[in-house]
């Protein structure tokens, strides 16, 4: 079958995930419009592609095992000079993006790789643009803020076009949503 390059991300629901792919756009990322909105679990990742099913049985497995949460997002940050990223900051669900990361990445799974930098949660909104543009988007989120209930997450795989495409929902095994999950997507604003 060969190497495919796959990734594992919880999406950000809409309205909110429109809005910000097509503010990136606005920015000048010529990426944007093949990146689904999203908060990475596990980074683009070449595996061979026979070795799909067996990492789709511990995606699954991983999911059982995890449970609905809160997820807000609000303000920017940035990884500059390190990395030339700017970001929608994870303000609640980043404990539980942490453990989630963890468990699809375990030593003892079919993906197991160590991360170029420290895992932080966050939503990508400009990436390697001229600096200019860099700071407006900055600036431009500073006041955007959405939140929802995290009911799962998703397998993605790049396809040659570059364009990342959904494989497969993986939802949450927890039979009860905690309440402050439940609450009603808000609306997200900007400056």
């Amino acid at each position: 079958m060969g190497t495919v390059t796959i990734g594992v991300s919880i999406a950000v629901p809409e309205p909110h995930g429109s809005l910000l792919q097509q503010l990136r756009a606005g920015f000048g990322d010529a990426a944007a419009h093949g990146i689904p909105t999203h908060v990475t679990l596990l980074p683009p990742t070449e595996v061979d592609g026979s070795e799909l099913p067996a990492i789709e049985t511990h995606l699954t497995e991983v999911a059982a095992a995890g449970r609905p949460f809160p997820m807000k997002l609000a303000g920017t940050g940035t990884f500059r000079p390190l990395s030339p990223v700017v970001f929608v900051q994870v303000v609640e669900g980043a404990e539980a993006c942490t453990w989630l990361q963890k468990q699809v990445r375990d030593a003892s799974g079919p993906v197991a790789r160590e991360l170029q930098f420290p895992y932080h949660p966050h939503v990508t909104v400009a990436h390697g643009i001229d600096e200019e543009a860099m700071d407006r988007a900055y600036d431009e989120l500073a006041d955007f803020a959405a939140e929802w209930p995290c009911t799962g997450f998703a397998l993605y795989e790049q396809g040659a076009d570059g364009v990342w495409r959904k494989l497969r929902e993986y939802t949450f095994g927890g039979a009860v949503v905690p309440p402050q999950a439940s609450a009603p997507v808000q609306q997200g604003t900007t400056a």
